[in-house]
């Protein structure tokens, strides 16, 4: 019964107070920090009963005032253990993609507004059990950076992140859950090939092949007998007395587009993303302007970050219809 319960996500949510995702800054008011004493606290509590019952039996007046301190010490720990966690802020910031079988650094940032310092603070991934401590100073902020395995393409989610903290003692165990709204693009993991033939599209560009043509002037060579007297560049040979002829040339752009169809059929679905990945990337580093068509998606031929960025983060995101 107990399990079913645990398993089922609004009993969870009603129990730890908040509903996944969280959006904006999230505050751990004191209703959402949990303790329990630890392994440590409850030898600690098994001492103090047996130095009780020790000091009743025998009428130990030093025996009562040890067992009074310690307890006195167990309690205040135990404010100190859950006030280091109460009323922390936390914001989780921008995530920069990855290729699947990597590591996704997924970063929170820990905000302490009050006037006195947070050390030891344990943040957990629940899901992949990434963990990092961190000391949070007083008016300040923490950056804590999670690792969390990306095995495959699409949008991964942070998911659920416990913090945690047994400052100063050890004896008591404080936590606390957040799942903020943070996802990385997860892009498909690069299959290298060879590019398929880039086409050329007559019509401007950057990266310019000069075919011969009557559109643009494109320089001077000596004259034949077959070229036309149109050509001939009379004011230079007025003030040279050398034949020479103009030149012209057609503005072209050589364009390669990456498509679903140029990859090789026998492909599954994975394959072909992580094929066109390949392409995408080839394609960037040798400076070609490309353009990418998948079904449901066309990106015009460009080059640069932003153009590598749009065209893997098509394939990531792409589902099969």
């Amino acid at each position: 019964m107990l399990r079913a319960l645990r398993k089922d996500p609004r009993w969870v949510n009603w129990f730890y107070g908040f509903t996944p995702p969280e959006r904006g800054t999230i505050r751990l008011g004191h209703r959402r920090v949990y303790i329990v004493p630890s392994r440590v606290g409850w030898m600690f509590g098994g001492t103090i009963a047996i130095l009780l019952l020790g000091s009743i039996n025998y009428a130990l007046a030093l025996g009562f005032a040890l067992t009074f301190l310690l307890a006195g010490l167990g309690l205040a720990g135990m404010v100190h253990t859950a006030r280091n966690l109460a009323l922390l802020a936390v914001n989780s910031t921008r995530v920069e993609p990855v290729f699947a079988g990597e590591d996704a650094q997924f970063r929170l940032l820990l905000d302490n507004p009050s006037r006195f310092d947070r050390p030891s603070i344990l943040a957990r991934h629940v899901a992949s059990g990434a963990q990092v401590v961190v000391d949070v100073g007083a008016d300040s902020a923490a950056e804590v950076v999670l690792a969390i395995p990306a095995a495959r393409r699409g949008r991964l989610a942070l998911g659920r992140v416990m913090l945690e903290t047994r400052f100063p003692l050890d004896l008591f165990r404080a936590w606390s859950y957040v799942e903020p709204d943070a996802h990385c693009v997860v892009y498909p993991r690069p299959l290298f090939s060879a590019l398929p033939a880039a086409g050329t599209h007559a019509g401007g560009g950057k990266s310019r092949a000069f075919n011969a043509g009557s559109d643009d002037f494109a320089g001077l060579r000596t004259y034949h007998a077959s070229d036309s007297p149109r050509h001939i560049a009379w004011k230079t040979v007025a003030r040279t007395g050398n034949l020479l002829t103009k030149q012209f040339s057609e503005d072209a752009a050589a364009e390669l587009w990456l498509e679903w169809e140029h990859a090789n059929p026998a492909l599954d679905l994975e394959q072909r993303l992580s094929l066109l990945a390949g392409w995408v990337l080839a394609a960037e580093q040798g400076g070609a302007r490309y353009g990418l068509r998948i079904p449901g998606t066309e990106i015009e031929p460009d080059r640069g970050e932003a153009q590598r960025a749009a065209c893997l983060q098509a394939l990531a995101l792409y589902e099969a219809r």
